[in-house]
């Protein structure tokens, strides 16, 4: 990965990540601007609904690791793709890997959160394994 590409994935890195306490559990969650978050549940609101979750890691050997979220909803036509830093993620990670639950939520109203249960929990331990592995080469 070249510094201009290296800048280009932290440019489009997604900012607004935190981690949720929802119900004694450490849920990591993904914030979107209000309009955008509205035409979200406006369009999946009262559906059955599951989100199949994808997560590709994408890192140089040099210790930077960025994650491409995918979030097919299978209602709306609904695809959210996310980046993410994992180098400044990493409790994020951590925190699906191990409670299994994805939250979004709006920026503006934060009491307004829709969470997810990952479909296919294996996917986020792997993805856990592979961004330590690469945050690894980076700190030594």
């Amino acid at each position: 990965m070249s510094s201009k590409e290296l800048d280009d994935f932290r440019a489009r890195s997604h900012k607004a990540l935190s981690i949720q306490d929802f119900e004694g559990k450490k849920v990591p969650c993904i914030e979107f601007e209000g309009k955008k978050f509205e035409q979200i549940l406006s369009r999946v609101a009262g559906k059955p609904l599951s989100i199949d979750t994808n997560l590709n890691i994408l890192q140089d050997g040099l210790g930077h690791v960025f994650v491409q979220m995918i979030l097919d909803f299978s209602y709306g036509g609904i695809r959210e793709t996310i980046l993410v830093n994992a180098n400044e993620n990493e409790l994020f990670f951590e925190a699906l890997s191990t409670n299994m639950m994805l939250a979004i939520a709006s920026k503006e109203s934060p009491e307004k959160i829709f969470m997810i249960q990952l479909p296919k929990p294996e996917r986020a331990i792997e993805a856990l394994d592979i961004i330590k592995s690469g945050l690894a080469k980076g700190r030594n």
